[in-house]
């Protein structure tokens, strides 16, 4: 279902996180869940992954993860604040001690001057560190690909916040 360098990298975050005893809960847009799925595609991953939400609409964002009405509303679901929030809501809603958000445009629609299809905001908060964040901008490299380097990036993030 993924391709071999994304397993592996989630494989080695995997075993990172379990070595350090990191629960990860994740909190989803563009990605459909896909974190998630590849988190629990991997044996012994009941020892990290500890919950996801996807949170494609905002009202859900809101709902779920505790996303204020006034920030979509300012900032727009992609944006960094959201993305932030979203990392936020999830660690509330969860027993976890990391979390990852994503909030993008994987297109082929949905695009606007100003936050292009390819435009991704990340989040990664853990307790007793400052929150992460990261903006990618993939362009219109088609929704397969925007969603897979997505994962990739988010996985790296984790890593980083685990080490």
């Amino acid at each position: 279902m993924f391709p071999n360098h994304i397993r592996n990298l989630a494989l080695l975050v995997s075993d990172e996180a379990a070595e350090r005893r990191v629960k990860i809960v994740t909190a989803e847009s563009c990605t459909g869940g896909l974190l998630a799925a590849l988190f629990t595609d991997l044996v012994g991953s009941s020892k990290v992954f500890e919950r996801g939400f996807v949170t494609y609409s905002n009202q859900s964002k809101a709902e779920v993860l505790g996303v204020a009405g006034d920030a979509l509303a300012d900032y727009g679901a992609v944006s960094e604040p959201v993305a932030r929030l979203m990392a936020e809501g999830a660690m509330e809603a969860s027993r976890a001690n990391l979390a990852i958000a994503i909030t993008g445009i994987a297109g082929p629609g949905g695009g606007t001057p100003m936050k292009p299809v390819g435009t991704v905001h990340i989040a990664c908060a853990r307790e007793n560190k400052a929150m992460m964040h990261e903006m990618l901008s993939l362009g219109d490299i088609g929704r397969h690909k925007v969603r897979m380097e997505t994962l990739v990036a988010a996985l790296e993030m984790i890593r980083a916040q685990i080490n």
